[in-house]
């Protein structure tokens, strides 16, 4: 069976200095998995290379099958990378951003579940906004959008509950783990939010100085998950002491 995502002896340096150390995952159709780890841990290095943005030192990177060194376009046409806020083009609005990202993705027009998305995360009445006159929150939830134009089968995700209210962020919450169940779409999410890992996502990777260095499985998280005095935060800390 094929993958959504496939990563093999993934080593980065940027100049003389090693970002990732050998890095192997592989993410299922269906699975929510959340990157978990300490600021500087190597986690958003990790998401570029893996969406092609950075090119890896060594190892391999396969998006539904399709080697990302071999055929990246192809590769990057079956994964959704969320766009960070400052990445916005500022001289378009919101409607325009949406429909430029929807024509590079190959769509004739912004799909109505973009739209729809729109709605829940109360971004639609800033659609004729300029991305510029925007707060972080509304770029944070354009980014998230463009991320999932398309529906790709695979979502890479940074941090995507940043600077997002309560009521967008359970909504994207509940929207991904729709994607999941009721799509297959696969979900590798950067997060520091332990409490939205803890409860939403399927499997749970802890990395640290750019090595992957514990995971917690379904099962594992099921059982914090009912123990009143276990928490992955707990787990977490305990992991990395």
């Amino acid at each position: 069976m094929t993958h959504a995502l496939h990563v093999d002896g993934l080593h980065l340096a940027i100049g003389r200095h090693a970002v990732l150390h050998g890095i192997d995952l592989s993410v299922e159709v269906g699975e929510f998995v959340a990157l978990i780890g300490p600021n500087g841990a190597g986690k958003t290095s990790l998401l570029r290379c893996l969406a092609g943005v950075l090119a890896p030192t060594s190892g391999c990177v396969r998006v539904g099958g399709v080697d990302m060194a071999v055929d990246p376009v192809a590769a990057r046409q079956r994964l959704g990378l969320s766009v960070e806020p400052h990445a916005l083009p500022p001289l378009l609005t919101v409607r325009e951003c949406l429909a430029l990202f929807a024509g590079a993705r190959g769509l004739q027009a912004v799909p109505s579940h973009a739209l729809q998305l729109c709605d829940a995360l109360a971004l639609t009445p800033m659609l004729d906004r300029w991305v510029e006159h925007c707060s972080l929150g509304t770029r944070q939830k354009l980014g998230i959008v463009l991320a999932l134009l398309g529906e790709p089968p695979l979502l890479v995700l940074d941090e995507p509950l940043n600077g997002l209210d309560p009521v967008s962020a359970h909504a994207l919450k509940q929207h991904l783990r729709q994607l999941c169940s009721a799509r297959g779409t696969a979900v590798l999410l950067a997060t520091h939010s332990l409490e939205m890992a803890e409860r939403f996502i399927t499997r749970a990777v802890l990395m640290v100085d750019g090595r992957l260095h514990r995971q917690w499985t379904k099962g594992e998280l099921e059982a914090i998950r009912a123990d009143p005095r276990r928490s992955l935060e707990q787990a977490m800390i305990e992991a990395m002491t």
